[in-house]
């Protein structure tokens, strides 16, 4: 399932920003951007992550950012400063040469301006704060994206029982033209029909026109379908599964179809399917 969170904060020290998004995939998979100095939290994240996500390719991003507060300061390495200037006086030295270097060239010389030691300890656990509310925010969404889901293949369920109810109703009717249309050819062809043999006639190609037993599997199958949005559960592979159930017995409805209207009702069941069954994709 699709989703997206973004939450930044703002310390003493600087700002923290983790930024989550996923799509859809058939199993856990989070990956981690961070600075080096925030790895230490992926393992834990990674688990606190898999007890909110079940199913879904999830990419976290934390940013860091100093913003030059006021706490920071510039502190030089004043013996490393002494022998970079020894050396830029022998090279001057050596080609006759004048110049003066500029200030800001030099402080970026490696190892000029030194590196303060910051306590990471604070900002590791602001971080993992900070990922907890982000996750929140990130299930809210993929929560949201659900009832949007759940909505649209409902409604698709409804128009399956539909055109169930119309193959019912339209069933019979075509039984009787089946049996109409038998004896118009065989009075065509002059043929005494013996009641016996009609009747098992009928009898056998009403069996292999029968259609009940498709249409109360694909009323079972729905049902289900109803059932399992009401598990406190991980879904998705279950929708999937009933997805392709329902879809084996509008097939069967269709080679079984003599008439242009109940083929009509099997080939909109098959889209209304297949459009249940994209989207259940993305359904944890």
């Amino acid at each position: 399932m699709t989703g997206y969170a973004r939450v930044e904060a703002s310390y003493d020290w600087g700002r923290l920003s983790w930024e989550l998004r996923s799509v859809n995939h058939r199993y856990f998979d989070v990956t981690f951007k961070m600075p080096e100095d925030f790895r230490v939290l992926e393992g834990d994240l990674r688990q606190f992550a898999g007890t909110r996500i079940a199913r879904g390719k999830v990419e976290c991003g934390l940013r860091y950012s100093r913003d030059g507060q006021a706490g920071d300061t510039i502190v030089l390495d004043r013996a490393r400063l002494s022998q970079l200037k020894d050396a830029l006086d022998a090279v001057n030295t050596e080609l006759g040469a004048t110049s003066v270097p500029e200030p800001m060239r030099v402080l970026s010389y490696p190892g000029v301006v030194k590196e303060e030691q910051a306590d990471f300890a604070p900002l590791v656990a602001a971080a993992r704060e900070l990922f907890s509310a982000a996750l929140k925010d990130f299930s809210a969404t993929r929560a949201r994206e659900g009832e949007r889901l759940q909505q649209f293949v409902l409604e698709r369920c409804d128009t399956i029982e539909t055109l169930v109810a119309e193959v019912r109703e339209r069933y019979p009717q075509v039984r009787e033209q089946w049996l109409a249309r038998l004896q118009a050819r065989c009075a065509e062809l002059g043929v005494e029909l013996d009641p016996q043999r009609l009747a098992q006639e009928v009898a056998m190609s009403a069996q292999r026109l029968d259609v009940e037993e498709e249409m109360s599997r694909l009323l079972s199958h729905l049902v289900e379908v109803r059932q399992t949005f009401k598990r406190d559960e991980a879904i998705g592979r279950r929708l999937d599964f009933l997805m392709q159930e329902l879809n084996r017995e509008a097939n069967t409805l269709s080679s079984k179809s003599q008439d242009a209207d109940m083929t009509r009702c099997a080939v909109e069941m098959k889209v209304a399917i297949e459009q249940m069954r994209e989207q259940v994709q993305n359904i944890e």
